[in-house]
């Protein structure tokens, strides 16, 4: 087998690239997060604009329902 061929970092070592890898997985979350965060404020934004236009619209007796 290949894979048993080749052998296994020291622990000391390892360390180092476990350590980096949970650091970099940890980043992609916080942003992936604020993205998420954004794209949320945005949409609220929108929403909150069309509530308005909608009341303005009700209130002028502009806004008929088929």
């Amino acid at each position: 087998m290949i894979f048993g061929a080749a052998p296994a970092l020291p622990l000391d070592e390892a360390g180092k690239y476990v350590a980096g890898a949970y650091g970099v997985f940890v980043v992609l979350i916080l942003v992936y997060v604020a993205i998420m965060a954004g794209k949320l404020q945005r949409i609220e934004r929108e929403l909150h604009s069309l509530t308005q236009l909608a009341e303005r619209r009700s209130r002028r007796g502009g806004g008929e329902e088929s």
